[in-house]
């Protein structure tokens, strides 16, 4: 049985529809006086009514588009997150407009400032912090923006106390090291990524800890800085055989860590160009588990992060009402998936 309608809230409170909808959903340019705001939301109460947020965004002044923010268009990764973005906004009759930083946060703020005064409905930035925002520029765009009546959303890491979907990479990248650890590998490399990735030092620090426990410490010339990309994969393992060596020595890597599946899949092919066997000479892991490793022999081990289900759930945590009752941060787990590059010794 149908809900009751706003006509019904305004007809209970002796008010007109127009003064009920500018009561309970806010107005862009009226206001209106507190003892009739109070009797309609008394009204709204006692009827049981329920007000529908997309019509408070657009009485509020705001467009049916929203901002998707991404590090890089190409990575597969972003594209996954953006599928189940625009699937959600798809839902809600709302319109995705897409931008690449190319991993500049001053884009990614200017971004955010163009979706402000565009008037769109909601903003999702969905990659990792690059670093700490320590100027506080990017949460104060934020912030703003949400005082304005958009919505936001990070994934990844939070920003701030501003509404985010968490995703465990740290717990993710410790159980994927527990789980190497129990295939009988003991000796590791780390391709870490940049120091001023937030995700890349999660993940890094979440599976060298992890080994550090059970009594497999990562040498430190064993991690390999290098960029969050296929090509930094391929540079960071190139320099870490050169390095340590191939597989066999003592302290040389016998399984090598990427903190994600498109650097693995460089850091595989630098093997291969080194003489190795992938994964007989030398294992290799990555995290994300990204559609594209379907085609990547032999079938890579990852831990998968349900990307298209974290961007529906970013849209719909930017979207909610902005209220005490609102959730504020989602927790997305982390799975490990054991294939062909990591066999048992």
């Amino acid at each position: 049985m149908p809900g009751p309608t706003l006509s019904e809230v305004a007809r209970d409170a002796g008010v007109s529809l127009a003064t009920a909808s500018r009561a309970i959903n806010g107005s862009a340019n009226r206001t209106v006086r507190p003892d009739l705001r109070e009797r309609v939301l008394a009204s709204a109460r006692r009827l049981g009514y329920s007000p529908d947020p997309s019509a408070q965004a657009m009485a509020r002044g705001r467009t049916t588009s929203v901002g998707l923010v991404v590090h890089d268009i190409a990575d597969p990764y972003f594209s996954s997150l953006a599928a189940g973005v625009a699937e959600a906004a798809d839902h809600d009759g709302l319109i995705v407009t897409l931008t690449s930083t190319r991993h500049s946060p001053e884009r990614e703020r200017a971004f955010v400032e163009l979706m402000d005064r565009q008037r769109a409905r909601a903003v999702v930035l969905g990659g990792g912090r690059l670093a700490d925002d320590a100027d506080g520029a990017l949460r104060h765009a934020l912030e703003r923006y949400r005082a304005s009546g958009g919505g936001v959303s990070l994934v990844g890491q939070p920003l701030g106390d501003l509404p985010a979907v968490e995703i465990a990479n740290a717990d993710g990248a410790a159980a994927l090291a527990r789980a190497l650890h129990g295939l009988g590998y003991r000796a590791f490399g780390v391709l870490a990524g940049p120091a001023s990735h937030r995700t890349a030092v999660d993940r890094a620090q979440g599976f060298t800890t992890a080994l550090a426990a059970l009594g497999s410490p990562v040498p430190p010339d064993a991690v390999a800085e290098c960029a969050f990309t296929r090509d930094g994969g391929h540079g960071g393992m190139r320099d870490l055989l050169a390095r340590v060596g191939a597989a066999g020595p003592d302290g040389a890597p016998r399984a090598v860590f990427a903190v994600n599946d498109v650097m693995a899949v460089g850091a595989m092919a630098a093997a291969r160009e080194a003489g190795l066997r992938v994964p007989e000479d030398v294992a290799v892991a990555g995290f994300d588990d990204i559609v594209t490793l379907r085609d990547v022999t032999p079938g890579l081990t990852t831990v998968r992060i349900p990307l298209t289900e974290v961007g529906e759930q970013a849209l719909r945590l930017a979207l909610a009402p902005d209220d005490d009752d609102a959730p504020r941060r989602v927790a997305v787990a982390c799975t490990v998936v054991l294939r062909e590059s990591t066999p048992a010794l």
